[in-house]
């Protein structure tokens, strides 16, 4: 599976909230149409890519049942523009009362390398349909996108500090899986403000990219909308942050503590 620092930095945003093979259903979304979350990526001081996830209307129903469509799109900025390219965009139709996704697409164009995907989710034989394959799995299966809006809206009240969950996704070539940890709960700055957040750490696989001892860690805003404020990963050099940056169109307002 070929992922570029980029998209897992993408992918991070949405992973900030795992849970059990066995999920509740969810039977109020902490999202409505017209939510948008915008967010900056920084290597040091400099500011190297951005990202912008939205809510549309699906428009046209998925198996008899309305949609939501969310779209993610990133792309670099600045010099890092100059030298490595990116834009990306990922898609997925979501159904508007059990979350779960029906059909997934990214189109990733980073550098000289390009790639594709459209993804099929088949809820009743359990099964993925991509463009490389059939992949069967057990429980409740997402795209990246769909999993972090399905988790937005998971009971974390009785969560202990040190507890781990399993998120299971698709990505590209597989069904995998993500392990995440809870470490408690601290305030948080962004540009929007000082927050009441809940901390994650996902787990990271070393390589050219990350050391064998690289921390990723999230910060999730700890009240009614759970959206990503912050995140920051350790590098084999340096280190990135992500910072939410502006947001419309919330379920509920955005409550940043009061200096």
């Amino acid at each position: 599976m070929k992922k570029s620092f980029f998209a897992f930095i993408i992918l991070t945003i949405y992973l900030g909230k795992a849970f059990a093979q066995e999920l509740k259903d969810i039977n109020n979304p902490v999202f409505k149409i017209g939510e948008q979350l915008n967010y900056r990526l920084r290597y040091g001081l400099l500011t190297g890519a951005e990202a912008t996830i939205r809510v549309e209307d699906g428009e046209k129903k998925i198996e008899n049942h309305p949609t939501f469509h969310i779209v993610t799109d990133g792309k670099t900025s600045g010099t890092f523009d100059v030298f490595y390219k990116v834009r990306n965009r990922y898609e997925t139709y979501v159904d508007q009362t059990t979350l779960l996704p029906y059909f997934y697409t990214e189109n990733r164009k980073e550098g000289g390398y390009k790639h594709t995907d459209n993804v099929t989710f088949d809820h009743e034989d359990h099964k993925i349909t991509a463009d490389k394959g059939v992949f069967p799995y057990k429980g409740k299966a997402f795209d990246f996108v769909s999993a972090y809006y399905f988790a937005r809206g998971i009971d974390v009240s009785k969560m202990m500090v040190g507890e781990k969950f399993d998120l299971q996704y698709f990505l590209e070539d597989g069904v995998h899986i993500l392990t995440i940890t809870y470490l408690g709960r601290e305030k948080v700055e962004c540009p929007l403000g000082t927050f009441s957040c809940l901390k994650f750490n996902p787990t990271i696989i070393p390589g050219r990219i990350f050391r064998k001892d690289s921390k990723l860690y999230l910060w999730i805003t700890d009240d009614n909308n759970r959206i990503p404020v912050k995140a920051h990963v350790e590098l084999i050099v340096g280190s990135v942050t992500m910072d939410l940056t502006a947001v419309k169109g919330l379920k509920y307002p955005l409550n940043p503590i009061k200096q």
